[in-house]
């Protein structure tokens, strides 16, 4: 792999964590609808859908740049739908980029690993 490969899990990476943020907030959201009279479930929607679509595509342009199996893109995938998993895969993929940018740069340096 390469630095453009480092780069595709690092914009995936950031994104995941704000996913997971909005979607917690949406269900507390969701919760306060039916509790109280606060209602911010179509603004808090719309934030955590656009981040959702976004988490997705940057999935996939990941995917596609990234050699991952078909189980870690469907790792990936699923920790995007649970309510804390972008932070797992937030965590899982900063330590996936940083050793694909120290492989590139050895790489890059003529050091065999």
């Amino acid at each position: 792999m390469d630095i453009k490969t480092a780069s595709a899990l690092r914009r995936l990476r950031l994104v995941s964590a704000p996913e997971a943020v909005s979607f917690l907030l949406l269900l507390v959201c969701s919760i306060l609808k039916r509790t109280t009279d606060f209602n911010a479930v179509p603004a808090m929607g719309m934030i955590h859908g656009v981040l959702f679509i976004l988490y997705l595509i940057l999935w996939a342009w990941a995917w596609y740049k990234a050699p991952w199996t078909l189980g870690r893109a469907a790792l990936y995938a699923v920790l995007s739908v649970l309510p804390t998993g972008g932070f797992f895969a937030e965590r899982m993929l900063r330590r996936e980029a940083e050793s694909e940018i120290v492989a590139a740069r050895a790489r890059q340096e003529g050091v065999v690993a």
